[in-house]
């Protein structure tokens, strides 16, 4: 029996430097573990970082294309009003420009007839004149031919 527990106690013996070396990997392999989650929550936490980062740079280009579109939106706005007061304009000055040709036409026209009744006038003053200067030379002679008769 003291062989078997000389056999019992180097089985014991080898048992516990196995343990021992399975003990020692367990602890090498856990902390090489443990370090490769610290690189992951390491490169986890930058990931969120640069997250954060980028969802606050969309926050603000996502208020700037609001703030854009609503300007573009008041232009926008504006413009049509702009381009609606210039078509009125538009047909002022062409109903305007349309009356003053008109105007201007009638203008002509009486400036034309105008000068038709001032020529007439003339005329008319002119034959007149010259009958009565006829008609008073024909007395005068007829006066003075009565006085040289007599």
């Amino acid at each position: 029996m003291s062989s078997q527990g000389a056999a019992l106690q180097n089985y014991n013996n080898e048992l516990v430097k196995c343990t021992s070396v399975l003990v020692f990997l367990l602890l090498f392999f856990l902390k090489y573990l443990n370090l490769g989650i610290e690189d992951l929550c390491a490169k986890r936490d930058e990931l969120q970082r640069q997250i954060l980062i980028e969802e606050e740079d969309k926050h603000k280009l996502e208020n700037e294309i609001r703030l854009a579109s609503e300007k573009l939106a008041k232009i926008n706005e504006n413009l049509a009003k702009k381009i609606t007061a210039r078509t009125e304009f538009d047909r002022t000055i062409s109903e305007t420009e349309s009356a003053y040709m008109k105007i201007l036409e009638s203008s002509q026209t009486l400036l034309n007839v105008r000068l038709i009744l001032i020529q007439f006038f003339f005329f008319f003053f002119i034959f007149s004149s010259l009958f009565l200067f006829v008609k008073v030379l024909k007395r005068e002679s007829h006066s003075l031919r009565t006085k040289v008769d007599d």
